[in-house]
């Protein structure tokens, strides 16, 4: 799923100039400086960060509602990205941007739990820094494998961004289809946790 979200933010980037479709810090940058440089700018961070946050929105309360969690989440995340490869192709770049944030934002509800996110999926500074304090604490005679994992969703996220950038170069906006599949792929595949994990409560 970090591989999902770096292979989708690359062809955002790409594809609307520069701007972030899971990456809100960078998006957040590019509106504060558009505020005082460029209207065009900050208009379209600002409408990516809205979309992103519906998304988180959208997600947290499909999984909450849901019987089945995470095939619900990722069946939605795979809703919206099909949509965003559908107007991507038809050469609506932004309509498809905005959609693709809206995904992103609904992905980070995969592996949330009594309302917080255990596993960030499209973000990666804090992850960055947990491996970063974990090998300090390896140093210091503590776990010498706990950055591991830490590591390994930041090295999939680049590794999926390298494979997004890749595609789009070759195939343009038609890459997205590649990401829907894949979104599609991980909710059939989601019955095991599903199975594994508690019911949501309704109280």
């Amino acid at each position: 799923m970090a591989a999902l979200a770096g292979y989708v933010d690359a062809i955002g980037f790409i594809q609307i100039g520069g701007f972030f479709v899971s990456f809100m810090s960078g998006n957040s940058t590019r509106l504060a400086v558009g505020l005082m440089h460029h209207a065009a700018d900050w208009i379209r961070a600002g409408g990516l960060i809205a979309a992103f946050f519906l998304g988180v929105i959208a997600g947290s309360l499909t999984g909450r509602l849901a019987r089945r969690r995470h095939r619900a989440v990722l069946g939605l995340v795979a809703l919206l990205l099909t949509l965003g490869a559908a107007t991507g192709s038809a050469g609506w770049a932004m309509p498809s941007a905005l959609l693709l944030a809206l995904a992103m934002g609904a992905e980070n509800a995969t592996f949330e739990r009594d309302g917080e996110v255990r596993v960030a999926l499209t973000y990666m500074t804090g992850t960055f820094v947990k491996a970063g304090q974990r090998i300090a604490g390896a140093l210091l005679g503590e776990d010498r494998r706990a950055w591991l994992p830490h590591m390994a969703l930041w090295l999939a996220l680049v590794g999926g961004a390298v494979a997004g950038a890749a595609m789009q170069t070759h195939f343009g906006a038609a890459a997205l289809w590649c990401a829907a599949a894949v979104a599609a792929g991980c909710c059939l595949a989601a019955g095991p946790l599903d199975d594994a994990a508690p019911m949501p409560s309704r109280s």
